[in-house]
């Protein structure tokens, strides 16, 4: 066991695990997600036993926002809680409900060693100190949003071309008349942006995930996402698809798991979204079983005719990685949970959650000299199936990971094994998603908090979004979804959309000073 990963030098007086039980609540702040039930997966199960912790999750139960104002009501919060740095967080943190971890950072090893300075100091909040612990954070391209094919469609369909929206477009309508079982396009859980946010990123070049933001970048200034003409032009064209039965009609309400239903069944023909990795790594086995052809691919992003392939980014990375875990006042034991979520991001904890227990008969067995490299075995390229099991599992319970160990530690290993040996989601990763995931840094923290004025109208803003979304997606003529966009803009402008843009324009600045160390 790699001793330095696992607890420090016992003259620090840090703590120790094993020598009591660590039980902690944790608390996933989206909607869609709930915590697998801890213990059940071989990841899990080890570091239960091993290391003696024990994590009770608490289910948004479909409403995350709701379900976090009765905890907080009720005084009643998890140990920590896990979400996007929105302002839902940074409103326990001004409302003081988030402990501050930076005694903690300078105490333990690898968040401070594997994040480095600029991530720490990305990570202050306006009082200086360090409230959250990163998710994936990262200093090179990573992600895996994209688009994903099935391989048995796409060659009975003859191989045609599918690079740009026109040839998307009539790719689908191909599916859709000789595969009448089949969704031609998935989107997952549409509610969330996912499919429909990578076909905007189609029609824009240096697309970051404006749709966050509600508002894209024009000379220098921050600017109405509703006016913006490739977001217009691609909320027409999801319409269409819609509209023409391309898209399924549950996209807004479906759950992940009539999703992987659908995967596992051959049922889907074109897949996208932020990260179908986690979807289609255990589905891409499943069909490969029934013939070794067929499974999954993904393909290069999909972009509008006459656009430069090379600036379309259907995702985005920062260095701050995806989301954020935070530690709440109501834990009884917070030095202790930040020294389980700094071992889950150090070597030791990183490989038991990607890759499982170590051990001769899994897919690592210990470290090399180096004591941060895995020894892999020969489980890992032979059985496919069983590793993509346990990291499918590993996207919903890994919460503070480490990129950088993660993507060179297997790269590194899967460049030695021959092409058809290799993991599906390494491959794909180098093949094509990796390098076309857009720098979305300059764009992180820039929303206001919820207290002010600004904030205020940015959950009013949030709102309007939410429904023009989702009313333009289902808009019936092309002239519907444009009004529906002009409309939201109308109504968003009266309710202070401008204060709210001249705000986020000035931190997006500031941003881009400290990330050119200015």
């Amino acid at each position: 066991m790699n001793k330095v990963a696992l607890h420090v030098k016992e003259e620090q007086k840090l703590y120790r695990f094993k020598e009591e039980p660590l039980e902690l609540t944790f608390y996933g702040h989206y909607d869609s997600y709930t915590m697998p039930q801890w213990g059940a997966d071989p990841s899990s199960k080890w570091i239960r036993d091993t290391l003696n912790i024990h994590i009770n999750g608490i289910s948004s139960d479909g409403n995350a926002k709701l379900k976090l104002q009765k905890m907080i009501s009720s005084k009643q919060l998890p140990d920590v809680i896990w979400g996007d740095r929105g302002f839902d967080l940074q409103r326990m943190r001004e409302e003081g409900l988030l402990l501050p971890l930076d005694e903690y950072i300078e105490k333990y090893p690898n968040l401070k060693h594997w994040a480095g300075n600029k991530v720490l100091d990305l990570l202050r909040a306006p009082d200086g100190k360090i409230y959250y612990f990163p998710n994936y954070y990262t200093n090179r391209p990573y992600g895996n949003a994209g688009f994903v094919i099935n391989k048995k469609i796409y060659r009975e369909l003859g191989y045609p071309k599918l690079e740009t929206t026109e040839d998307l477009y009539d790719y689908l309508t191909m599916v859709k008349a000789n595969y009448p079982n089949v969704v031609p396009f998935e989107t997952g859980q549409a509610k969330d942006g996912h499919g429909i946010d990578q076909l905007f990123s189609a029609f824009k070049e240096d697309n970051y995930g404006f749709t966050r933001l509600y508002a894209v970048p024009e000379d220098g200034r921050m600017t109405s996402i509703y006016k913006d003409e490739a977001f217009r032009e691609s909320a027409v064209y999801v319409a269409r698809l819609m509209r023409e039965g391309l898209i399924p009609a549950e996209a807004t309400i479906q759950t992940e798991d009539q999703v992987n239903e659908k995967l596992t069944n051959g049922e889907v023909a074109i897949y996208a979204s932020a990260n179908p990795m986690i979807n289609v790594m255990p589905a891409d086995a499943e069909q490969r079983k029934i013939n070794p052809d067929d499974g999954y691919m993904f393909i290069d992003p999909i972009y509008k005719k006459g656009l430069d392939p090379s600036k379309i980014y259907p995702g985005t990375y920062n260095i701050l990685g995806w989301n954020v875990a935070a530690i709440t006042t109501s834990a009884k034991k917070p030095e202790a949970i930040f020294a389980m979520l700094d071992w889950m991001t150090g070597p030791e904890g990183s490989a038991v959650q990607m890759w499982g227990p170590p051990g001769p008969e899994g897919y690592w067995n210990g470290f090399s000299q180096d004591g941060i490299t895995p020894n892999f075995t020969s489980n890992y390229s032979s059985d496919r199936a069983g590793l993509a099991k346990i990291q499918a599992i590993a996207g919903e319970m890994i919460w503070v990971g480490n990129t950088v160990y993660l993507d060179q530690t297997k790269s590194k290993y899967e460049s030695t094994l021959p092409e058809e040996q290799r993991n599906w989601a390494t491959y794909w990763q180098q093949k094509v998603t990796w390098k076309s995931q857009g720098d979305a840094t300059p764009f992180i923290n820039i929303q206001p908090a919820s207290n002010s004025r600004e904030g205020q109208i940015m959950r009013i803003i949030q709102e309007i979004w939410i429904d023009a979304r989702e009313q333009a997606l289902f808009g019936q003529t092309d002239e519907e979804v444009l009004a529906i966009l002009d409309e939201a803009h109308r109504v968003s402008m009266e309710a202070g959309f401008q204060k709210y843009l001249d705000y986020i324009t000035v931190r997006w600045q500031e941003n881009m000073k400290v990330l050119n160390d200015e």
